[in-house]
């Protein structure tokens, strides 16, 4: 609801203006996001938000930086110290619900153009890339944590667009649970059966 006439100390702008933006994403999806549209729905004048926001792209950046954020809360908070299979499990399954909680800021944060100097949103970024490179390091000390974060996480991601998009059955939380599970679970179980037999030379003809 626009809040006509409000007034907004030193500090309190940026926030409103951050609030509305995730109002009409949820309730229109990024096309309703404008500065225009941002300014009437806090209730300020149409360019006060320019005051925080050179443009639509910095104010989709911020966005989605704050998606990233509350993205990484809710990973740890689906396990804190990740060192199994199994707990890596449940934080590919966090990921997945995030995107189904949240499918117009998921799609902000990861299929909207968002400026790639944005300083806050590279650094939000940069540490859900961390947080899963150690996790992983964590669980399997002995790989390579580059290349199996990216593994993973590509893996996750594209679980969570498959759900997101209606390729994969969400009808319920379990449901998705048990199907983000297995596949996390299936990829760190066939990893050391594809690495043997890509070194076992094969059995010469008789």
């Amino acid at each position: 609801m626009a809040r006509e006439g409000a007034s907004y100390h030193h500090g309190d702008l940026r926030a409103a203006c951050l609030q509305a933006a995730r109002e009409l994403l949820e309730e229109d999806g990024s096309a309703a996001l404008s500065l225009r549209a941002v300014a009437r729905r806090a209730g300020v004048s149409a360019t006060a938000p320019y005051r925080h926001y050179a443009d639509r792209d910095a104010l989709v950046s911020a966005v989605a930086a704050q998606g990233y954020r509350e993205l990484a809360e809710h990973l740890s908070a689906a396990h804190p110290s990740p060192a199994t299979p199994d707990d890596l499990a449940a934080v590919a399954v966090a990921y997945v619900r995030f995107a189904l909680d949240h499918p117009a800021l998921f799609r902000v944060m990861f299929a909207e153009p968002c400026d790639p100097n944005n300083e806050e949103r590279v650094s939000a970024t940069i540490a859900i890339w961390e947080y899963v490179r150690a996790i992983v390091h964590g669980t399997f000390p002995d790989a390579d944590p580059d290349a199996l974060s990216t593994s993973i996480w590509a893996l996750v991601h594209g679980l969570a667009f498959l759900h997101l998009d209606g390729k994969l059955d969400a009808s319920s939380p379990g449901v998705v649970a048990d199907q983000v599970g297995d596949a996390v679970r299936a990829l760190f179980a066939a990893s050391p059966a594809m690495s043997r037999t890509a070194t076992t030379p094969p059995t010469p003809e008789s």
